[in-house]
């Protein structure tokens, strides 16, 4: 299979690179600002502000499956636009897409969210998440949509770093109470990702971990596994802080999860060893 890999230099799609690279497939990745380090894929600078250009690496590449893994931010141009250019582009093509997709789009006003939940987000990231979701499943009704919840995994996520910084005292901030999330191991997203795609499925689908914890919670799990000193991690409340967006969001991957061989591990099992 021919693949197509949106944002294959960051943390998720070096991931997902890998591990189509190890499945046999013949792979390319694009990149917004530097190329990745894996050979056996041909690397392309892809904007997808621009549609001429996707146009021209779609046709290049010939894809059979194209994962957007790709982030832009809270750049509408980027975000939210972005990914229905693909789309249509994947539908010229005649490509499976996998578009993934954030639990930013949620206020957190329910807690607990299924894929028959509509979007309610609070931030402009969040809106743009919502919005491409609505556009790529317009134009491209075949395409999987996949939510998912804090990436996690061998020590190069954001959290994880950040986790460090604050045990070393280097960072300023803290880890924050009342912000719960259901975060998934790198490889098990990639992986199921990969599944999905394989699968004669279409739609919403939600990818998270089984656990839902806070941000101190799972930087306390880090910690442990890292050998850092837990003590060392300051507490406070999100809610008391300036930043906006939901607090407790928890996705419920339990139908996606009775489709797929591949098990969405929650963080208290694969943050128990260093992997």
């Amino acid at each position: 299979m021919r693949v197509l890999i949106l944002g294959g230099s960051g943390f998720l799609g070096s991931e997902l690179v890998r591990q189509a690279v190890a499945a046999g497939h013949l792979t390319a990745a694009t990149y917004a600002t530097k190329p990745g380090h894996t050979r056996e894929v041909g690397w392309y600078a892809l904007d997808l502000r621009d549609p001429g250009r996707i146009d021209a690496v779609m046709a290049e590449v010939g894809p059979d499956l194209v994962v957007n893994a790709s982030s832009g931010g809270a750049d509408w141009a980027v975000t939210a636009e972005g990914p229905v250019r693909l789309a249509m582009a994947s539908v010229k093509y005649g490509s499976r897409l996998v578009h993934v997709s954030s639990d930013a789009v949620f206020s957190g006003a329910r807690v607990h969210y299924d894929e028959s939940c509509l979007p309610d987000p609070l931030t402009p990231y969040g809106a743009a998440k919502a919005a491409a979701e609505t556009g790529v499943l317009l134009v491209h009704p075949q395409a999987v949509v996949a939510r998912t919840s804090l990436i996690i995994g061998r020590g190069q996520s954001l959290h994880e770093r950040a986790v460090h910084d604050l045990a070393a005292g280097t960072r300023d901030g803290a880890l924050f109470t009342d912000d719960i999330r259901c975060p998934v191991h790198v490889a098990d997203l990639a992986a199921a990702l990969l599944e999905l795609a394989s699968h004669d499925t279409s739609g919403i689908h939600h990818l998270a971990g089984a656990d839902a914890l806070s941000r101190h919670e799972l930087g306390v799990l880090i910690a442990r596994r890292d050998g850092l000193d837990p003590s060392r991690l300051p507490t406070g409340l999100r809610a008391d802080s300036a930043l906006r967006g939901a607090l407790d969001v928890r996705l419920d991957s339990r139908a996606t999860q009775r489709k797929l061989r591949t098990p969405l591990r929650g963080a208290c099992q694969f943050l128990t060893v260093k992997v």
